[in-house]
């Protein structure tokens, strides 16, 4: 096993060691059972004290991966617990990574400097929808700022072409709309599928309880109201008792107020004033569980 060590580094002596020495057993080049060189050793092949290394190989053993052996030295762990915490499972992406370098046999120059690009670049601070319709897009905009305190943007497909209408944002995407998204996307962004609502929890309980009566359907767009005509249609509803309408149109209030029910989206529900009869429900597009995936980037953000 080879070490390298720089004192010139604000990474203390004793830690290079051990991070030196996890890589190691984590890639393969240290193995169960192997003895690693003593802290006399070394001290004195690389001309640092004793006590660093000493406090190098106790960290080990502490977290489990080396053990001493009584007037024999320090063994790497013959059964290695698997990764528990975050940073040992981050410690095998970054060997992963190198592996994976190899096996691509780039230059380590060209390697070093897309690595220090990334570094480089703003870390993310915000979200970018990325779809070609507009009244898509603002309803799924209204959802996800309920969902994340951090700033939620939209922008067509076109626009997402140039790097600065990307700069430290993470793009968002409807499935069906990946593969034109990462077409024109800028190298090395990560985009995030939303994860939309299952077919089965697209209507409220109590919806189909008023099957019998008018049921008003309101959204500007087209997508929303023909799905919401066959979901309802589905559960029994007569399609010649439905009042669908575009908020973007005349007179959209027309016959609303003498319905049972309307089914909105979040947006015209926000924006637009519904009568105050009817009960009014507003079906969410995405999936309760992707609050969920994008508390991983907002919470975690500083320490991207």
């Amino acid at each position: 096993m080879r070490l390298w060590f720089s004192a010139a580094s604000e990474v203390p002596i004793y830690r290079q060691l051990v991070t030196q020495v996890q890589l190691a057993i984590l890639s393969g080049d240290l193995k169960p059972g192997e003895r690693l060189p003593s802290t006399r050793e070394l001290s004195r092949r690389f001309s640092i004290h004793p006590n660093t290394v000493s406090a190098g190989y106790r960290q080990l053993a502490r977290d489990g991966w080396v053990e001493y052996r009584h007037g024999s030295g320090v063994y790497i762990q013959s059964e290695l617990r698997a990764a528990e915490t975050p940073e040992q499972i981050l410690d095998q992406h970054i060997v992963a990574f190198f592996k994976a370098v190899r096996e691509l046999g780039l230059p380590a120059v060209s390697v070093r400097q897309r690595v220090r690009e990334w570094i480089a670049a703003p870390p993310p601070d915000h979200f970018v929808l990325i779809d070609p319709d507009t009244d898509a897009r603002e309803i799924l905009l209204t959802e996800i700022r309920k969902l994340t305190a951090w700033p939620a943007t939209g922008i067509t497909v076109e626009e997402a072409t140039k790097t600065d209408a990307m700069l430290a944002g993470v793009p968002l995407c409807r499935p069906s709309k990946i593969k034109m998204v990462h077409a024109v996307l800028p190298a090395g962004l990560e985009l995030i599928p939303l994860q939309i609502r299952s077919a089965n929890r697209w209507l409220d309980p109590e919806l189909p309880s008023l099957k019998n009566k008018m049921i008003g359907v309101v959204s500007a767009w087209e997508d929303f109201r023909e799905i919401a005509r066959t979901m309802l249609a589905a559960a029994g509803v007569d399609p010649d008792l439905l009042v669908v309408r575009n908020p973007k149109r005349p007179r959209w209030q027309r016959g609303l107020d003498q319905t049972g029910a309307i089914l909105s989206d979040a947006h015209t529900a926000a924006t637009r004033e519904l009568p105050k009869g009817p009960r009014v429900f507003v079906f969410s597009l995405l999936a309760d569980a992707f609050q969920l995936e994008l508390s991983k980037f907002s919470d975690n953000s500083q320490f991207l």
